[in-house]
């Protein structure tokens, strides 16, 4: 009797596919194995009155085993039709894990991504190579008429504003990316304020970062992302970063940043990027000064890149590097 109140849970738990995976089938197989060796010789010994229970007991057996075989047939169509076991943070293993980095002017996106790429190993690697690349908003902005190129020379056009962006474009080249197709972008000069002629591939990767201030600012393109980053940075320090950038590599003068800044920068950002940061996974306060957090963030790139390879634990596990030279990809 006992033995059947056994193999009544058992075969309730093992409805549970969680309970196949922590106990394995093998295991499920020897216990049974047991149960109708050992108790069956024993009970084979007492009065017939037994026999009866004994048969109900062995026809469960006989169900159990069946159910065993039927969830191994299951378990394995299922791990030959996903690679690698299956889903790696609920995405595909065949589809590129989007990151979006998103954050005010000068906050330091383009640094913390260049830093992740460093962390990885995977800024001095060959571009068709790279399992990890980053893109910017920034190669999007959209051609501008004569009107409107006019007011950018003279410094009044906003290219903080959602407008100022080639959004479709945007959300053609996530789609070609998240289906694993071969892609260009454009390559922006930012003294004539328009596109040259040349482009940049971008080649199929297990991890794309994707950073721009208003990267979450379009519904149609924050859901493809799926993880998202918000760099938060001090005004003071952002606006200080902006200077010395736009008048170094950009050949602006200080006037000109300042009135751009108080006039047009300011503004949209409390308008349209500081609203986003609710949109956020992580924020990541300080940029890339905040070490801690970007060593979080390749820790992740780097777990979902060794899970796509087949490189995981295999029990579900993640392998965690001791230190920051075991983060490179290999």
């Amino acid at each position: 009797m006992l033995c059947q109140h056994f193999l009544w849970g058992t075969s309730k738990l093992l409805q549970q596919s969680r309970t196949i995976q922590v106990l394995g089938v093998g295991s499920l197989r020897g216990v049974l194995g047991e149960l109708r060796s050992g108790p069956e010789r024993s009970w084979r010994r007492e009065s017939s009155s037994t026999s009866a229970s004994l048969d109900q007991t062995s026809a469960l057996l006989d169900q159990t085993s069946s159910f065993l075989d039927q969830t191994t047939a299951v378990m394995s169509t299922d791990d030959a039709s996903r690679p690698h076991g299956g889903l790696t943070n609920g995405v595909n293993p065949k589809t590129p894990f989007l990151i979006g980095v998103a954050g005010g002017t000068a906050s330091g996106k383009s640094t913390v991504c260049k830093r992740i790429m460093e962390k990885l190993g995977q800024d001095d690697i060959e571009h068709s190579q790279r399992r990890v690349v980053c893109i910017s908003q920034d190669a999007f902005y959209r051609p501008l008429n004569a009107e409107e190129s006019s007011r950018a020379l003279k410094g009044i056009f906003n290219f903080d504003h959602p407008d100022a962006f080639d959004n479709e474009l945007i959300l053609n080249t996530l789609q070609q990316i998240l289906d694993g197709k071969i892609c260009k972008i454009p390559n922006y000069d930012y003294g004539t304020n328009s596109r040259l002629e040349s482009t940049t591939t971008i080649y199929p990767a297990d991890v794309v970062l994707f950073e721009g201030i208003l990267m979450f600012y379009q519904p149609e393109i924050r859901k493809l992302f799926h993880m998202k980053l918000f760099v938060d940075s001090d005004a003071d320090t952002r606006l200080a970063r902006r200077v010395m950038r736009d008048t170094k590599e950009r050949q602006r003068s200080l006037e000109l940043v300042l009135s751009q800044y108080t006039k047009l920068v300011k503004p949209a950002f409390e308008e349209f990027c500081l609203p986003t940061k609710k949109f956020a996974d992580v924020i990541i306060p300080r940029g890339a000064e905040n070490t801690v957090a970007i060593n979080l963030i390749v820790q992740h790139i780097q777990e979902i890149v060794n899970e796509r390879s087949g490189n995981g634990s295999g029990n579900g596990t993640r392998q965690r590097s001791r230190s920051n030279s075991d983060s490179k990809i290999r």
